[in-house]
């Protein structure tokens, strides 16, 4: 049976690869189709490879634009000796900008080299300032609180018990026994303290004051009391820092007050200049004689432009027991004198005094020293 063209045609689209047609066969019978014909093999020095055992083909990657992207431009075919890019004109900022950075990486090496790596790498750092526990201890709160509890801990009264606890509770922490080791018996005031070092523990916390109290002292007459001799009395307060206020910790203790001789680098007046020392001798009395009794007369005798205030009155000038000038410059002196004041009735009180004194020079050309500064 002869197939329609139609049927032809059906078989023939089953084929991916289109068929050469040629001339039907005689007879009238169309052929079957024949299958596409293999691809061309390639070079013939390229080895043909087992079907089976075919390497993979690496994967193309598809454009992102697809398929039907436009093409890219051609690309032109460069003449010999063609740079394969193009200069383009640099902005002036951009040439400014590279200069100033290669202007500071030079100075940066020079700073480099004067100051030294090592001193970058491992600066010399200055000792940090150490806060230590005297430092920052309150001192001026310690001597007052301290003050105030040796006046209390060294005035009692035993017919006025109650009186010491009460003032004694003022300073001392809480807890502590307010009593401070009185017996209850005997009487004593103290009225005038002085409070002198303060001296802190290494733990900052706590330090000791030292106080010289003045006490006066009573016995038991009758039923009375006899006024003792009035003495100074040196204690050593212990005092605590706490979050409130700084308190007493403790009863005090008693120290002793002894005299202490000068040190012996005690700074020298200097050599005695005797001529100018006589020179000035009557000069000095008259200046004491108006130093005791008001501030007109001792301005008259004073150097020009010195203001020195007089003692008004209070005692009366004696005699000038000692004088001596020492040497220095042509314009100022160094003095000291001892001075005898005439107090009330027959009492006499002997002080020694530092002065200044100031060459001056009149219009007539007489030069004299007179008196500065008094200290």
């Amino acid at each position: 049976m002869t197939p329609t063209p139609r049927q032809a045609q059906g078989v023939a689209a089953q084929y991916s690869a289109p068929q050469q047609q040629g001339p039907p066969p005689p007879g009238g019978v169309m052929a079957p189709p024949r299958r596409p014909a293999p691809r061309p093999s390639g070079p013939a020095d390229v080895p043909q490879q087992d079907p089976a055992h075919r390497t993979p083909e690496r994967l193309k990657q598809r454009s992102p634009h697809g398929a039907h992207a436009a093409p890219g431009p051609v690309r032109e075919v460069l003449e010999p000796g063609q740079t394969p890019w193009s200069t383009e004109p640099e902005s002036s900022f951009s040439t400014w900008a590279r200069r100033f950075f290669r202007g500071l990486v030079v100075v940066v090496l020079l700073l480099a080299a004067i100051s030294g790596i090592r001193s970058w790498i491992s600066p010399n750092r200055s000792p940090e300032t150490v806060v230590s526990g005297q430092s920052s201890f309150p001192s001026a709160e310690a001597s007052a609180v301290a003050t105030r509890y040796a006046v209390s801990y060294l005035t009692w009264d035993e017919d006025n018990p109650d009186a010491r606890p009460a003032q004694i509770g003022l300073d001392l922490a809480a807890g502590l026994d307010s009593r401070a080791g009185w017996n209850g018996r005997g009487k004593q005031t103290a009225d005038v303290a002085y409070p002198g070092q303060v001296t802190p523990d290494s733990n900052g916390l706590t330090a000791v004051v030292d106080v010289r109290v003045q006490v006066h002292t009573f016995t038991r007459q009758g039923k009375g009391w006899k006024t003792g001799p009035v003495v100074w009395d040196r204690v050593s307060v212990p005092v605590a820092r706490t979050a409130a206020r700084v308190v007493a910790s403790g009863p005090p203790t008693f120290v002793p007050d002894v005299r202490a001789p000068l040190p012996d680098n005690m700074p020298a007046a200097g050599a005695p200049d005797d001529d100018l020392t006589a020179a000035t001798q009557k000069d000095a009395e008259a200046f004491f004689g108006a130093y005791a009794e008001s501030d007109n007369k001792v301005s008259a005798v004073t150097a020009p432009g010195s203001t020195i205030r007089s003692l008004n009155g209070a005692v009366k000038f004696g005699e000038l027991k000692d004088w001596q000038v020492y040497t220095g410059n042509d314009d100022e002196r160094r003095a000291t004198a001892a001075v005898t004041w005439d107090g009330v009735g027959d009492t006499t009180l002997d002080q020694t005094y530092t002065l200044t004194l100031r060459r001056t020079v009149a219009t007539d050309g007489a030069q004299r020293w007179q008196v500065a500064a008094v200290g």
